[in-house]
């Protein structure tokens, strides 16, 4: 687990030298502690004597091969060099496989089989690693660069080509560093990520600069720039197979997956947070330790965040090695670091609980198992029981007849993590909606009404004709012909979850040097449940029906009937309270920089509305407060 940086460029006076190259590499030093090494080569030309100019950059998280395995990594001749972000878990078979057709290897690391596999596939070589990873491969053979990213996007990968250069890195501030790089933030981003609390990929929040999108790879050569994918997958079709081969089939790959994922010459530990995905993961990490697996939960001074019980009950359960962490939340004393750490506006809020555990664990161990993924894999959420039962409901009687809508609509507002007000008032305001906008109702941060009241004339002037639903739909029409529930979840598998989920995680664990593997992701298990019929993941307002069937009885029976908490702050708390003065102090200030874009007198009516408990504006106000702070950031580089 590393941090990647480079560039290549086409024109001499676009020539990045190694002094920057080093600030590049050097400013994401968090994700690679151990070492640093640049590589470039200044005086390569092409076969038509062109410059073709090339510098890479590596800062080392040292995990397998600790003492060997340095990068940038050539191959036998060191006309291939490579850099290289994550892990590739099926690395044993793949070097059985290339020393029997005659490859040297000079390491006992993952990475180098990337290489080698390269030297025989090209970039066909990415469909065969299992894994999660961000790549750049340079190729003085063929005088050309390639980038590549992991099936579901677990590992950043940005880059820019502009003026015949290509800057690339694991993180945004690398990019930043090169002069008329990050230079004009784009109008559509902020839209996007009032609607998302993200900015979804391919876009970042400035224009010109890029995410690599999950399953694709970038070629630099004499014909230009190009992205292409590398991993597909058919959501919209479904196997015919019985329930006792399917349960046969998950126990297989899962366990597989831990399996490979405990690799390791580091310490290596699991999250616990006592919900079924980490619980299940964990029950299976132990099946490979001769000693108890070390666990970790995060708790807080709240009963309605502090799920710290369950997870010592299953640690119990399966005589892991425990340890809980409680803290208080100081989201003022950590918002900057947060902030900056994201490079560009980011809202889920349970990256701050991600945040501590992260930090705290790296204390002990260096690699961390998580479940992330089970959610989203086999319909855990409660957002597609609610899907589910609107359609029930539009099928039995015109939803504008509901009894009591009116009544409900009108009701205050609850602080309550699950109220049921609160729920209900969401659920109800969605109901009439198409499917897929009825999703992204529940979804979104600000709905586009709220969006419009809030947006100043000249911002709405400089946003372009696209709805940033556009997005999802994509997403959504990737499964064509399924049911509700397993569109939904299809859509997030391909939105949410590279660009929420996997984005919080990466950043929160590597700013404290801590790798997580999310067994669950690997892209077997993807491919497989994306097959299965609803009916063995879902029924009857019911989810993760498989999971139990496969591994029920592995965990306490309780873990899978508990309520779902998820990972959150008390966030709407903390703008009536703690937060009061910092957002006086920011976003209502005359000098606010979110008025650039927001109409001053829009944002005070959403604080005032939120602090005096007409209603619950906490997440809305936690993405402005963060985009705010970004801006304020972003002004001072």
């Amino acid at each position: 687990m590393c941090g990647i940086t480079g560039s290549v460029w086409l024109r001499d006076n676009q020539c990045v030298d190694d002094a920057l190259i080093s600030r590049m590499t050097d400013v994401i030093s968090h994700r690679g502690p151990n070492d640093s090494q640049v590589w470039s080569d200044r005086e390569h030309r092409d076969g038509q004597g062109n410059p073709m100019g090339v510098a890479l950059g590596f800062r080392r998280l040292s995990i397998i091969d600790v003492e060997g395995s340095r990068q940038p990594m050539g191959n036998e001749d060191g006309r291939v060099q490579m850099v290289f972000n994550g892990e590739v878990y099926n690395y044993r078979d793949l070097r059985q496989r290339l020393q029997g057709t005659g490859h040297r290897f000079a390491t006992e690391g993952d990475g180098e089989s990337i290489l080698h596999l390269y030297e025989d596939l090209g970039t066909d070589c990415f469909s065969h690693l299992n894994g999660m990873f961000a790549v750049a491969i340079w190729d003085a053979r063929k005088n050309r660069l390639v980038l590549a990213r992991d099936r579901i996007g677990q590992k950043p990968l940005y880059y820019s080509w502009k003026n015949e250069r290509l800057v690339f890195g694991s993180e945004l501030k690398s990019l930043a560093l090169v002069p008329g790089v990050c230079e004009q933030i784009d109008p559509a981003a902020i839209d996007q990520f009032l609607t998302y609390q993200y900015i979804p990929h391919p876009g970042t929040i400035w224009k010109g600069v890029h995410k690599l999108p999950p399953g694709h790879f970038a070629v630099l050569d004499n014909q230009g720039f190009r992205v292409e994918r590398y991993w597909d997958y058919d959501p919209s079709q479904e196997i015919a197979l019985s329930h006792a081969d399917a349960t046969s089939r998950l126990q297989e790959l899962l366990s597989d997956s831990v399996r490979l994922r405990m690799r390791s010459d580091v310490p290596l530990g699991s999250f616990l947070s006592g919900g079924i995905d980490s619980s299940l993961i964990t029950a299976l990490a132990g099946d490979h330790t001769a000693t108890p697996l070390r666990t970790f939960s995060i708790g807080f001074p709240i009963a309605d965040f502090d799920e710290t019980a369950y997870a010592a009950e299953v640690a119990s359960h399966l005589q892991t090695d425990h340890t809980r962490f409680e803290v208080t939340p100081d989201a003022i004393d950590i918002l900057d670091r947060l902030v900056w750490h994201y490079d560009e506006p980011f809202g889920d809020s349970s990256a701050v609980p991600t945040w501590y555990l992260s930090q705290l664990t790296r204390q002990s161990v260096t690699v961390a198992l998580s479940g992330d993924g089970g959610d989203e894999l086999f319909a855990g959420y409660d957002r597609y029981r609610a899907l589910w039962l609107s359609q029930k409901i539009q099928r039995l009687f015109p939803v504008h007849r509901t009894p009591g809508l009116g009544l409900i609509q009108r009701l205050p507002d609850s602080n309550r993590r699950r109220s049921l007000i609160r729920r209900g008032k969401r659920f109800l305001e969605a109901i009439e909606q198409p499917a897929v906008r009825r999703y992204l109702n529940w979804l979104q941060i600000f709905p586009e009404s709220l969006r419009a009241s809030l947006y100043t004339d000249d911002f709405v002037a400089e946003l372009p004709d696209e709805d940033p639903i556009a997005f999802l739909e994509s997403a959504w029409s990737r499964s064509e012909g399924r049911d509700l529930v397993t569109r939904a979840s299809t859509a997030d598998v391909l939105s949410y979850l590279p660009c929420d989920l996997m984005t919080k995680v990466d950043i929160a664990s590597m700013a404290h040097g801590l790798e997580v593997r999310q067994p669950m992701l690997d892209h077997r298990v993807v491919e497989f449940a994306a097959s299965l019929p609803v009916r063995y993941k879902f029924r009857g307002r019911r989810g993760k029906l498989l999971l139990r069937d496969a591994f029920g009885d592995r965990i306490p029976a309780s873990i899978f009937t508990r309520p779902k908490m998820g990972f959150g702050i008390p966030i709407g708390s903390w703008f009536r309270n703690e937060f009061r003065s910092l957002v006086n102090d920011t976003m209502l200030a005359p000098d606010a920089a979110i008025h650039r874009f927001f109409r001053p007198e829009a944002v005070s009516s959403l604080v005032t509305a939120h602090q005096s408990g007409e209603q619950n504006h906490g997440y809305r106000l936690w993405n402005l407060l963060i985009l705010e702070t970004w801006l304020r950031q972003s002004n001072e580089v």
